[in-house]
C-alpha cells in the first residue's frame, strides 16, 4: 500500500545559477548542490558538477549507489581498475562499494550531474570543501598548510559518510 502523501515536503525546482544554490569547491572541481538530502528525506541528491580539464577526485569508494549524466564535455570513469570514456549525453552508474574515480582528461571543461542513493554525499562535500559564489567562480588560492588540512579533514570524514580514499 503506498502511504499517503506528506504535504510537509514541497516541489523543488532547481537551478544552478538561483540564489542562495550553495556551490563548492572540491579538488579543483566546482560542485553545486543542487537538491540536497534534507529536501529528500534523505533519499538521494543531486550535483550539478564541473570539472576542468585534470580535474577529478582520488580513486575511493562507498556503500550507495552513484550516477552521472556527462552534460558537457567527456569524462574518463575508472572503474574496478578499467578506463571508460563517458561523452555528453551517456549515463554512468557505479554500483555502491565499488573502487572507482573520474577524471578529465579532455583538455576542455566538462560538466555533469551527479545523484547519490541515499543522500549524504552532499553534506560530506560541504563539510569539505570551500563555499565560493558561483558555478564559474574561481578556486579559493590555498597554501600547502591549508590543502594538507582539507586532505586531513577528507579523510577524517569520510568513514562517517560511508566512504575510504583507496
Amino acid at each position: 500500500m503506498i502511504p499517503d502523501d506528506d504535504p510537509s515536503r514541497s516541489l523543488t525546482v532547481a537551478s544552478p545559477d538561483a540564489p542562495g544554490t550553495t556551490h563548492i569547491s572540491l579538488v579543483g572541481n566546482t560542485y553545486t548542490m543542487l537538491i540536497t538530502g534534507e529536501q529528500t528525506n534523505g533519499r538521494y541528491c543531486l550535483i550539478d558538477m564541473r570539472v576542468p580539464d585534470g580535474g577529478g577526485p582520488p580513486p575511493h569508494r562507498h556503500d550507495f549507489e552513484e550516477m552521472f549524466t556527462i552534460l558537457e564535455g567527456e569524462i574518463e570513469f575508472t572503474f574496478r581498475g578499467e578506463k571508460h570514456v563517458a561523452r555528453a549525453g551517456s549515463t554512468v552508474n557505479i554500483p555502491a562499494n565499488a573502487p572507482h574515480n573520474f577524471r578529465n582528461v579532455s583538455g576542455a571543461p566538462a560538466r555533469m550531474l551527479c545523484m547519490c542513493t541515499p543522500a549524504g554525499q552532499d553534506e560530506y562535500f560541504m563539510r569539505i570543501g570551500d563555499v565560493v559564489a558561483g558555478p564559474d567562480a574561481p578556486a579559493p588560492r590555498l597554501s600547502a598548510d591549508e590543502l594538507a588540512e582539507r586532505r586531513r579533514r577528507a579523510a577524517e570524514l569520510a568513514p562517517a559518510y560511508r566512504s575510504e580514499f583507496l
